[in-house]
């Protein structure tokens, strides 16, 4: 027989990202409507260690579903990866009443999470909230659309001045471990070439497709690069190469860096994230813990951690085969 819930947790944790507000509304405004306290941990699973945390109601979350960022910040946490700084936090969980989490966050939180219920039989639902996109157990993470949307515009901006001194743009996008951001921004944005971690495109077919797209007529380029790439040199090692290599191109780079990361949200990120929350909402009251929501073809469902956080996520390198197709 499942315990009684009372008292459910939320906190945010890793990389911030679009649409974590809106799942920490969703959270709150869930524990409301089913009569059950809601407590909030500032700073991840540092504040759940120092019991840092504030009590969150239908109102304490009025106007934040518009805001980017987190407004119970983020951080990482050395302590909490020790059993000492885990024992800290059931402490304090226990001391509040806490009876079950929601965690928003990546895949480091999930494995966070996974430990920490096992190792204290505390109630844990993971949502996932990362621009990377990079869970196996959803088509989509919370920010991720938001995200996209934020690098396109800055391309399509960065195109206009490159198309006016026919110029090549290696434009840097995140996603050290994952190339869903520079995959789907790409070829969204028209450009010429993409480098991700999960192909090696190698440099001498990098330069004879630079080659072949001067040789077609045109006069400026756009070569979108994941920050994980495999291809052995940065962005900026990369741009040196081709100027060496390719004199006839006039060379520069742009890292978007953490404006990727800020903003509001999309309505399709703020609606995943509702959704998403209060379903981890009434899992927790009917009993399921050590699992994560995701969005699978349209419909929330419940995957276990290691389901999750398998590394196969199912990148769509049918996206490369048709972007060389549109780039010519």
């Amino acid at each position: 027989m499942a315990k009684e819930i009372r008292t459910i947790g939320v906190m945010t944790s890793g990389g911030d990202s679009p649409g974590m507000n809106a799942a920490i509304r969703a959270v709150a405004r869930a524990c409301a409507y089913y009569n059950v306290k809601c407590i909030g941990f500032y700073r991840g699973f540092q504040g759940m260690i120092e019991g840092d945390h504030c009590v969150l109601n239908a109102r304490s979350v009025r106007n934040i579903i518009s805001s980017g960022g987190t407004i119970l910040k983020s951080a990482r946490s050395e302590e909490f990866r020790t059993p000492a700084g885990r024992k800290k936090a059931a402490r304090h969980l226990k001391e509040l009443d806490v009876d079950a989490m929601v965690l928003i966050g990546g895949d480091g939180t999930f494995r966070g999470g996974q430990i920490f219920s096992e190792e204290h039989d505390i109630s844990v639902i993971g949502v996932p909230g990362t621009i990377d996109n990079d869970i196996a157990g959803t088509n989509y993470t919370i920010g991720y659309d938001t995200a996209l949307n934020t690098v396109i515009d800055a391309i399509d901006k960065i195109r206009d001045t490159a198309s006016s001194h026919d110029r090549l743009f290696f434009i840097e996008v995140m996603g050290r471990d994952s190339g869903f951001i520079a995959l789907n921004t790409g070829v969204g944005a028209g450009a010429e070439e993409i480098l991700i971690p999960e192909e090696d495109m190698g440099l001498d077919r990098l330069l004879e497709s630079l080659k072949r797209s001067k040789r077609s007529g045109k006069s400026s380029s756009i070569v979108v690069v994941s920050e994980g790439d495999k291809i052995g040199k940065n962005v900026f090692e990369l741009a040196d190469y081709v100027t060496e290599n390719l004199p006839d191109y006039d060379v520069r780079v742009t890292v978007l860096g953490h404006v990727q990361r800020g903003g509001s949200p999309t309505c399709f990120d703020r609606t995943l994230a509702s959704r998403l929350c209060v379903k981890a909402v009434e899992l927790l009251l009917d009993g399921e813990k050590n699992v994560m929501v995701g969005l699978l073809n349209n419909e929330i469902r419940m995957t276990s951690f290691e389901e999750g956080l398998k590394e196969d996520y199912g990148i769509n390198k049918e996206l490369l085969r048709i972007s060389d197709i549109l780039s010519t």
